[in-house]
């Protein structure tokens, strides 16, 4: 559905994406992460095909996204990071415009009953709140039933409630067959929705694969406090301390957390504060952040 190869992006001298490589297969959530600054928006944009690459190969259905806009827009559903709605037009009347734009446009109402805005359909757009609006956006994005779909920060300003519910529609489209290629802040979203991830730094992808790989890469945690000096035992892991806290970080997470719960019951320490996991998607963007990666 998209292949991505040796993209690079520039803004005159500056170059904001400087060679990336990424693939979305069919029915695939592909979700691209990344600290402020790193280029995922300037990549979003150019495979929406809104801006023509410096260098690289971009493929949108076989297709170049930019020469070919003709024939790959009216395939794919786009969620921008802001509207650009009429404030005037009715929520009626902005879906009853959208849907003479697209082929295969969705029914009205039923795309008004996805995010719970059928109730608001004689509302002025410029009356909603900035989450019905952004709801609205969604909407807009899935009306001509996309067998392509590009999520900006599809969530930014909804209540948990309604992140919830905008997830559900987007797990229906993936049931359906779509693809989506999302961006986001909330790394919660992307570990719920992801079937891949990247996460760009300075322009670049700094790790990449299925949900259950990056997460593998990183190592997991055992933290907790001393209340005495004490020797530990031997650890698989790398063991750091200060002032009685002792952080290790491993990859042998149950051998490590048996032989160190052991070690306390036979000698009588007592860890407090114990807490043993394995890593998040918050501790891979911390290390990536961090220039650790």
């Amino acid at each position: 559905m998209i292949a991505v190869s040796g993209l690079r992006c520039r803004y005159g001298e500056f170059e904001a994406v400087r060679g990336i490589d990424f693939e979305v297969g069919p029915g695939e959530l592909f979700a691209l992460l990344g600290t402020n600054g790193a280029g995922k928006t300037t990549t979003m944009e150019t495979v929406e095909g809104h801006r023509r690459p410096a260098a690289g190969s971009v493929r949108v259905f076989g297709r170049d996204p930019w020469q070919d806009r003709a024939q790959v827009r009216g395939r794919v559903g786009i969620m921008l990071q802001r509207s650009g709605f009429a404030g005037d037009l009715t929520v009626a009347e902005t879906v009853g415009l959208w849907r003479s734009m697209v082929r295969r446009p969705a029914p009205a109402d039923q795309a008004l009953e996805l995010l719970d805005l059928a109730r608001r359909r004689d509302v002025a757009v410029k009356q909603l709140s900035g989450g019905e609006q952004r709801r609205l956006d969604l909407v807009l994005a899935v009306l001509g039933r996309p067998e392509l779909l590009f999520l900006d920060e599809p969530t930014t300003g909804l209540d948990p409630e309604s992140r919830r519910a905008t997830w559900e529609v987007v797990r229906g489209l993936l049931a359906e067959g779509t693809s989506v290629l999302l961006t986001t802040h909330y790394l919660e979203e992307a570990e719920r929705l992801a079937h891949r991830l990247a996460i760009m730094h300075d322009g670049r992808i700094a790790v990449s694969g299925s949900l259950v790989d990056v997460l593998a890469s990183e190592q997991a945690r055992i933290d907790f406090v001393l209340d005495r000096p004490v020797e530990l035992p031997r650890l698989t892991g790398e063991v750091r301390g200060a002032d009685g806290r002792v952080r290790v970080r491993t990859r042998e997470l149950q051998r490590d957390l048996h032989v160190l719960l052991d070690w306390a019951g036979d000698n009588g320490v007592r860890l407090s504060g114990l807490r043993a996991r394995h890593a998040s998607l918050d501790d891979i963007f911390h290390s990536v952040r961090e220039g650790v990666r």
